[in-house]
């Protein structure tokens, strides 16, 4: 029993001593490094001139786009989440194009009601029309849309997305093709269920459909069928007619057979008739 007692009490001198040595060691730690009496001194380095013209420049900078419309620190923000694709605080957003969204109501109320912007309360977002990540996305999308997709609704959805439209018009996916109205581009579904095979008659029939000759016949078929021509012909030989100007006629040529080599109309649309000979 006086064996064990002194061990205990032999264990509270020790922890007792350690904790001493430990705030001993803690008081006695120099503040400055001390430097021999011998050593020669080392002169103080003089501190660099201190710029005014960078920090004037910028702060001038931040003044001018905070000062600018709404309309442009709108823009500048839009383009730096459209660009990185990544959600930003407020403050991020500050310190990369220094428009202060906090301290402006007026961009913060029109960025949160920007249909490009996504804000779910704290961070802000670039916000396409379609919600795609890659190019399976984008071919499931196209296929739900049979009479045609407008490119301009999926062309900002990712970085790359023009780039997988044309993979996927090369493999044979989809058709991308132009619209001569509004020229702009409209990607269709080529969905493999609609290939259908051409009777030899039918192939025959579209061989022997006679087409005009003269382009004002051209275009009056293509009024009727409801297309408004991209030309005037009549009006262009008139025009010319009364500047004195006579329109060279044109030499008939000798009727030829339709052949492979024949070129049709529709040149533009070349993937309509890639299975015509099939």
């Amino acid at each position: 029993m006086d064996l064990k007692d002194s061990l205990s009490r032999f264990k509270q001198q020790q922890e007792r001593c350690q904790s001493s040595l430990a705030s001993l060691a803690l008081n006695s730690k120099p503040k400055h490094r001390a430097q021999p009496i011998n050593a020669p001194s080392v002169p103080a380095r003089p501190s660099q001139p201190i710029k005014f013209s960078n920090d004037t420049e910028r702060l001038q900078h931040i003044n001018s786009i905070r000062k600018s419309p709404v309309g442009a620190q709108m823009k500048l923000v839009i383009e730096l989440l459209y660009k990185t694709r990544q959600a930003f605080t407020a403050e991020q957003i500050n310190e990369a194009t220094y428009v202060d969204i906090h301290g402006n109501k007026a961009v913060f109320d029109s960025l949160r009601n920007n249909p490009k912007v996504h804000y779910d309360g704290r961070r802000f977002s670039y916000k396409s029309k379609h919600d795609l990540k890659g190019k399976d996305q984008l071919l499931v999308l196209i296929r739900k849309f049979a009479e045609g997709l407008p490119v301009v609704e999926v062309k900002d959805a990712y970085p790359t997305v023009l780039e997988d439209l044309q993979a996927l018009k090369a493999a044979g996916e989809v058709w991308l093709l132009s619209n001569m109205d509004s020229q702009e581009d409209i990607v269709y579904p080529n969905d493999p269920k609609a290939k259908i095979k051409v009777d030899d008659d039918l192939k025959l029939l579209f061989r022997e459909i006679g087409l005009p000759r003269d382009m004002v016949d051209v275009e009056k078929e293509l009024q009727k069928s409801g297309i408004k021509p991209m030309t005037n012909t009549a009006k262009r030989r008139a025009a010319a007619q009364i500047d004195g100007v006579k329109p060279k006629p044109k030499a008939k040529k000798k009727q030829r057979e339709i052949t492979k080599r024949t070129k049709l109309t529709n040149a533009h649309l070349p993937e309509l008739f890639e299975n015509l000979n099939n």
